[in-house]
C-alpha cells in the first residue's frame, strides 16, 4: 500500500511539472483548436522566438552584465 502512495505522489508531482513547464503552450493550442472547430478564425502566434532567446547559456560571467534578458 505504501509504494502506491509513493507512486502516486510521485505522478502527481510530475503532471504539476509539465503544467508548469507547458502550460501556456498547451492552453494555446486548445484556444486554436476550438476556435477552429467553432468555425471562427484566430491567429496563433509563434513562441518559437521566445524560445530561442530563453535557450542561451548563461555563466557566471555575464550574470551581473547588462545585456542580460
Amino acid at each position: 500500500m505504501t509504494e502506491y502512495i509513493i507512486i502516486v505522489a510521485l505522478v502527481a508531482i510530475a503532471a504539476i511539472g509539465v503544467v508548469n513547464i507547458f502550460g501556456n503552450q498547451i492552453r494555446n493550442q486548445f484556444a486554436t483548436i476550438v476556435a477552429a472547430m467553432s468555425g471562427s478564425s484566430l491567429t496563433v502566434e509563434s513562441m518559437a522566438d521566445d524560445a530561442k532567446g530563453q535557450t542561451t547559456q548563461r555563466t557566471l560571467k555575464d550574470y551581473a552584465s547588462k545585456n542580460r534578458k
